[in-house]
């Protein structure tokens, strides 16, 4: 058994999500068919982390399990996995692990980058969230500070992409709200994400920036104290703004 740990890029738009579905085009379904004609066999493999239809990736990290010896290089591997991948998905890294290495389960942390738009965009349209009203951005950025500890995001799960005993409990180790002229960042790191949980929480930050929720509300949803007046699921941002920044390990 040979195992490496593949770091990947990759434009979620045409695809239904990372994990492999019946009937559906996804990532690591198009990852494992590379990875099958370069190995010649089939191959083990987990991602970090499970991004939803749309959804895009600069550092999603995924391990690959061989039930043979490898001789090609790691540079090899990488450069025939990319003459064989879409060119919306890319490899930047293959190196070797120990059996051991899980991609999933030895990750510390996660970080997602959520983007806005102030502006109409030509170039970047499937990157961004257009908001065409005015932010305040202060008032964001003060409810990004509250996301920061150790909180019940119960408000913020969609159960039917959860597991009926996955904990709502999430420790968000960083959270930011950063701008560069025309685009708004919104940068989270946690020990894990619920389904969904970033896009509520992008949501709702707008939602916070254009004055039509409290930040006393805000701190009850983080709290785990929902309201049906909220509606969180409603003020779901859209995945074209979402990207998996890196895994910590």
């Amino acid at each position: 058994m040979t195992s490496f740990k593949v770091l990947v890029e990759y434009d979620g738009t045409r695809y239904s999500g990372w994990q492999e579905q019946k009937n559906a085009r996804t990532v690591m379904g198009e990852l494992r068919k590379a990875a099958r004609d370069v190995f010649g066999r089939e191959v083990e493999m987990q991602g970090a982390g499970r991004t939803d239809a749309g959804v895009h990736a600069l550092g999603q990290v995924a391990h690959m399990r061989v039930a043979s010896p490898v001789k090609h290089s790691p540079e090899v591997i990488k450069r025939r996995l990319n003459d064989l991948l879409p060119a919306d998905i890319a490899v930047l890294q293959v190196e070797r692990a120990s059996l051991e290495f899980h991609a999933r389960h030895d990750a510390r942390s996660r970080v997602y980058v959520y983007q806005i738009s102030r502006r109409k965009q030509a170039f970047t349209k499937r990157y961004v969230w257009w908001i065409k009203e005015d932010l305040d951005l202060k008032r964001m950025e003060q409810a990004a500070a509250m996301l920061i500890g150790r909180h019940d995001f119960i408000c913020f799960r969609a159960a039917n992409g959860s597991g009926p005993d996955e904990s709502t409990i999430v420790e968000v180790e960083n959270a930011t709200i950063e701008t560069d002229e025309d685009i708004i960042q919104i940068r989270i790191a946690a020990s894990h994400f619920l389904w969904r949980m970033v896009r509520r929480v992008a949501g709702v930050l707008v939602k916070v920036g254009k004055g039509e929720l409290t930040l006393d509300d805000f701190g009850k949803l983080i709290d785990g104290r929902c309201d049906a007046k909220l509606d969180v699921a409603a003020w779901t941002a859209p995945a074209s703004g979402l990207f998996m920044e890196e895994v910590r390990y």
